[in-house]
């Protein structure tokens, strides 16, 4: 992967990016982080929703900030696009208050999971319309060109299908390249297709110099594209980092069933029964551990049915915190 450098560095390659609103980004990039939350606290009456929750997002990196249902993330991301007011702490974006929307607006793009444009414009209106409202500088034939849409330009966004509102609402996102992407649950209802062709205009804008902050219930698309991820529980940030610093705290796993009837011999490693007949071992040594088994089943002439190896991904880390 590029470091974030590099990916400042080609700001010139992807065509009609505002070479203003991007050099903003390049000077900034070492000292000031894009997104600045310390000790955000949100209450609702008597619910304390998020509690003392701190974190920042790099310029040029693509943050995804996870959260079990109720984790409180909604309102996180609500305070920082400056939707809702924070109880206490302090939210930053580009160093500024996101409700000094005349400063922080034209710089962000917002895509929500419902964005609920109205249904008698067509689409070339809905995006014409969403450009006025960012002054952000592009053209909605290029915007609709990025997200495929160009067919549909003159169709009413009645007449869209999911898959096309949800195209929709990214265009409205990414219009004029905003230096700053929010992206919820981006590629709900889309297909496999869709969902390629999302992904690879989020890279093209990163190498023009766009942060992104993501949202997603799709956890493989968090560990296959963010830079760091930030896991939310009970309205705190339960662990922060990389994929792989999220995902070495736990044990890696070997996963196979014995047949009927089962050897005479003990098992060379500790391992858990589950109800179905598979055992599971857990281990911090994978490749060490994987060879003791193999060496094992080859000396006793035992099939290791259904052997599945590998290390803890991101859902497993995930499930973990929900059950914490």
């Amino acid at each position: 992967m590029r470091s974030l450098r590099e990916r400042h560095v080609r700001v010139v390659t992807w065509p009609h990016c505002p070479v203003g609103a991007v050099a903003d980004g390049i000077d900034g990039m070492s000292s000031t982080p894009v997104i600045d939350v310390e000790r955000l606290n949100l209450t609702y009456g008597d619910f304390h929703a998020v509690k003392d929750l701190s974190f920042q997002v790099r310029p040029g990196e693509l943050y995804a900030l996870l959260g079990t249902n109720g984790a409180g993330k909604t309102s996180v991301l609500e305070t920082v696009e400056g939707h809702r007011r924070a109880t206490s702490g302090t939210v930053r974006v580009f160093g500024r208050s996101p409700h000094d929307r005349r400063a922080v607006r034209p710089r962000t793009g917002i895509m929500l999971q419902e964005s609920g444009f109205s249904p008698d414009l067509t689409v070339r209106e809905s995006v014409r319309l969403i450009g006025a409202l960012t002054r952000r500088t592009d053209t909605v034939e290029r915007v609709l060109g990025v997200v495929n849409l160009t067919r549909k330009a003159g169709t009413t966004v009645a007449q869209l299908s999911g898959g096309e509102k949800r195209r929709l609402d990214f265009a409205t996102a990414v219009y004029g390249t905003p230096e700053l992407i929010f992206l919820d649950e981006p590629t709900t209802g889309l297909d496999i297709r869709s969902r390629d062709d999302l992904w690879d205009t989020v890279g093209r804008l990163r190498e023009a110099g766009s942060t992104v902050v993501l949202t997603t219930h799709y956890l493989e698309e968090a560990q296959q594209h963010a830079d760091r991820i930030g896991l939310m529980h009970g309205g705190t940030l339960h662990r922060e980092g990389t994929v792989s610093e999220l995902t070495q705290a736990m044990p890696a796993t070997i996963r196979f069933s014995l047949p009927v009837p089962a050897p005479a011999v003990p098992l060379p490693l500790p391992a858990v029964r589950d109800g179905d007949g598979t055992f599971l071992v857990e281990t911090f040594g994978l490749q060490k551990d994987l060879h003791v088994l193999l060496g094992w089943a080859q000396e006793h002439s035992v099939e290791l049915r259904g052997l599945q190896a590998g290390p803890t991904r991101l859902d497993d880390v995930f499930r973990a915190i929900g059950n914490g």
